[in-house]
Parts: structure tokens; sequence; C-alpha cells
């Protein structure tokens, strides 16, 4: 199909932009690999599962209850169902490859003048022992089979790691009905309090969890970490070939330059952990597109334009910082991007502008305060795998290490650590970590795995005349 803008990902960013284009006289197509729009903020449950009230699984339920009407009532194109893998500039314009449904195997594109980047980020998880173990999800995880499903990953659960993030999984897990045993997290409170002034705005809303929390009689172990998960078969080999299952982690406290305190250890028994260690933003399109990154994220200027023309990105994409800031993005985005393609002069947004600029404080803030543990790898096993694509161990990455690595790229080479499925978006930050040097962007050529067929079809050679 073709289009004047088609806005990849219909999360907060991605919708709040394609209705400000939309409302602005464009032609809009919205592109999602989800069956319906909202994103992971908004994930709403299957229709079939008849869910009667699911606005309580969200935070400011209103706000998605008006994206999704304005939504119904627009002339926006509303594409689900399409995974986006690439996207090509040319002489015309740009033209988005897709592969659609679950299976992924049948081809689509979409044909625009301008293309904005909605991209959204992923959870970052660290590696400890056992962290492989069937019971432990990622935080995220846990919030999607709640939001998506109505399910539970478990009956009785540690949330931990360090974020922001982890405060509403606690809090949503416990309301439905999962004894929550402990929120484990590695940020000292002291910490945010040094940002209070920029965190003014989120008081309420922190506050509001805290309530949540006391009320479900969730115990906060603060400036703590998960030293290890362990399974049921550690002290007696299970003989009928069913693989381990959770049943506790060993948490202990961390000291002021974050190492674990010896003797503070202490076992939880959980059958469930949901653990994670931040966001990272999701930039393998606009890496593709030859965007320029500042340092993980995608750099934009005032108007959320990156330096390709007719290309604009925003949310996530552009830095970790919530669903708030990522409405306003995607609002100046959108209004942007519609004037550039009508030629008008671009709409300024005062208020959206305003609001993204309160919000980049606070998300700042936020960035500054959590952090995992400074020295985590001195917890991780040789025995531990670091890469599960490839079952790379972190005794491999330090062998790797003695042989004169000293970046993921080499350790890649070295030992295949980055080079399954995934292609590192799991164990990179780990490798990273391990080798004692900053994380760097991955230079993926597609955002997915591609059915070679698929890649054929794009350009075919003619035969001899």
């Amino acid at each position: 199909m073709r289009t004047d803008l088609a806005v990849i990902g219909a999360g907060p960013a991605g919708l709040a932009a394609a209705l400000a284009a939309s409302a602005r006289g464009v032609r809009v197509a919205l592109v999602d690999a989800a069956t319906e729009a909202g994103g992971q903020f908004y994930r709403q449950p299957a229709a079939g599962l008849r869910a009667g009230r699911p606005e309580v699984l969200h935070h400011r339920p209103r706000t998605w209850e008006r994206l999704r009407d304005g939504l119904a009532a627009s002339a926006v194109r509303v594409l689900t169902d399409h995974h986006v893998w690439a996207v090509e500039r040319g002489s015309g314009g740009f033209t988005v490859h897709a592969l659609l449904g679950p299976e992924q195997e049948e081809p689509a594109e979409v044909h625009a003048r301008a293309v904005l980047l909605a991209t959204g980020g992923y959870e970052q998880v660290l590696p400890f022992p056992g962290w492989t173990l069937p019971g432990v999800v990622t935080a995220g995880g846990a919030q999607a089979m709640l939001k998506g499903g109505l399910v539970v990953p478990g009956r009785r659960a540690v949330v931990a790691g360090s974020g922001p993030l982890l405060l509403p999984v606690a809090t949503g897990l416990a309301a439905a009905g999962v004894e929550v045993a402990a929120l484990v997290e590695s940020t000292a409170p002291r910490r945010l309090a040094a940002h209070a002034p920029a965190l003014a705005g989120k008081l309420a809303e922190a506050a509001g969890h805290a309530a949540r929390l006391l009320r479900h009689r969730v115990p906060v172990l603060a400036r703590h970490t998960v030293v290890r998960a362990h399974g049921d078969g550690e002290t007696t080999p299970r003989t009928d070939g069913a693989p381990l299952r959770l049943t506790g982690v060993t948490v202990a406290a961390l000291d002021g330059d974050g190492r674990v305190q010896p003797g503070t250890e202490r076992r939880l028994p959980c059958d469930t952990l949901a653990v994670g260690h931040g966001m990272l933003p999701h930039t393998d399109l606009a890496d593709g597109l030859g965007c320029r990154l500042d340092g993980l994220a995608v750099g934009v200027d005032a108007e959320q334009r990156t330096d390709v023309p007719g290309v604009w990105a925003a949310g996530e994409a552009t830095g970790i910082g919530g669903a708030a800031l990522a409405l306003a993005e995607g609002h100046i985005a959108g209004c942007s991007a519609a004037a550039r393609l009508r030629g008008t002069a671009p709409d300024p947004a005062p208020a959206a502008v305003k609001a993204r600029a309160k919000l980049q404080r606070s998300a700042a803030a936020l960035d500054s305060a959590y952090a995992p543990p400074a020295h985590w790898p001195e917890q991780v096993t040789d025995d531990t795998v670091v890469c599960r694509c490839e079952e790379v161990t972190a005794g491999a990455v330090r062998d790797a290490l003695d042989l004169g690595a000293g970046d993921e790229r080499t350790v890649k080479l070295l030992t295949r650590a980055g080079m399954g499925w995934c292609q590192g978006r799991m164990c990179a930050p780990a490798v990273a970590g391990l080798a004692g040097c900053p994380p760097t962007p991955s230079r993926r050529p597609f955002a997915r795995p591609v059915p070679l067929g698929v890649l054929a079809g794009q350009h075919p050679q003619e035969g001899p005349s």
C-alpha cells in the first residue's frame, strides 16, 4: 500500500504521532507487530478472554480510552500483525518491509513519503547463577502475561532488579492474587532523594504504588540484589526428565560501592522471579537507515527529526522516559511530519513541548538514580550461561578476555556470544559488563529474522533473454 507517513510502532508515541499527523490532513499508516494497538504499556487482553474490567490493569486508563477512541474515529490505516524487519530508503521515499501474522513468512510492503519510528525499547536483564531456570521471567514479561493473557506466572513471586518498572509489576501481581515475597531493588533510597526536585512530578504515582505495596504487605528490600536462583534438582537430580523448576532465590544486601556484603544472604522461597535491570532503546530500524545515534538512543532535534531527511523518531527509541514523555514526543513528531509533508510551517505544539522538557528532566533523573549494582559481574560464576541462544558461559567470555578481547565484537568472534536468534539483544550488555567496556549499539542489518525466500524475492534477478 502507499501512504504519506508510515508510523512504525503503535505504543503511546506511535499512537500520538499518528493521530496528530492524521488530524492535520496527512494519510497515515500505523504499523505494529501486535494484534491490537497499544504497545506494551497499553497492552489489552485478547477479546476472547472477555475481561470485565481491563482498565484496572493500566495506569491512567482514560488516556488509553481517548487514544483508542480517537484512533477509531480517525482516518489512520492500522496495520497490525506486521512485523517490520527493515526500512529501505529510495528516490521516491521509503519502503517498509514487514512479515505478516504469527508465522512471519508472508511478506508485505508499505510505501511512504516519510517514516516515523516509534519502535519503543526492550528490557535489560543481567545474568546471575540460575537465571535460566524455568520460573525466571523478565519483569516486563510478567506484566505482559498479566495484561495480555490475564494469567500470572506463579503463586509466590519475587520481583527484583533495578528501575521504576519493578513497582507496577509488583503491585500488579499482588493485586492479581500472587503472593509477592519481596520487591528487591538494588538502588539505595538516598540516590532517589538526591534527585527529588526533578522527580517531584512522579511523587503521586510513587506514593500510589507504595500504598498498594503496604496494602498487600509486600516487603521492600532496598539496596539488595539477587545473587542466585535455586531449582528443585540442585541437591537431588530429577529422574523423570522434567526440567528444573525455580524454588527460591538468595538475596543479599549491597554496600555503598555496590558489592555484596558477606553474611547478609537470605533465601526466599518462590516459584517465580520477575527480574529486570531497566530498558534499552530499540534502534535497529533507525540504525539500518543510517540515523545518528546519541549513545544508545536515536538522536533527534527539537521537532523529533533524525538526521536522515524524511525520518522522525519518538518515544523510548530516542531515550527511555516512560509513557507520558512518549506521548508528548509522539505528538510533536506527528505535528512536525505533517507540516513538512504539506510544505507548511511546523506546528509549535507549545503544551507538548513544555511537557516534554519537564518529563525529560524526570527521565534523566531516573536514569541517573537507577543503575544495576556496579560490581554485579563479580557474582557471575564461570558456569553461568551469558548468551542463552548459543549457550556461551561467563567462563568462556573470561577466557576470551584472557586471549586479548576487550570489546563486545571481539568476544563475539571468539565465543559466538550474540550470534544467535536474538542477535545479542539479551546478552550484549552482560558481555560488555564482563569485558569492562561500555555497551555499544549493535549493527544489525535486519530488525528480526527473515526467511531466505523473502530476501530472495526482494530484488529478483532477470533471467537470460
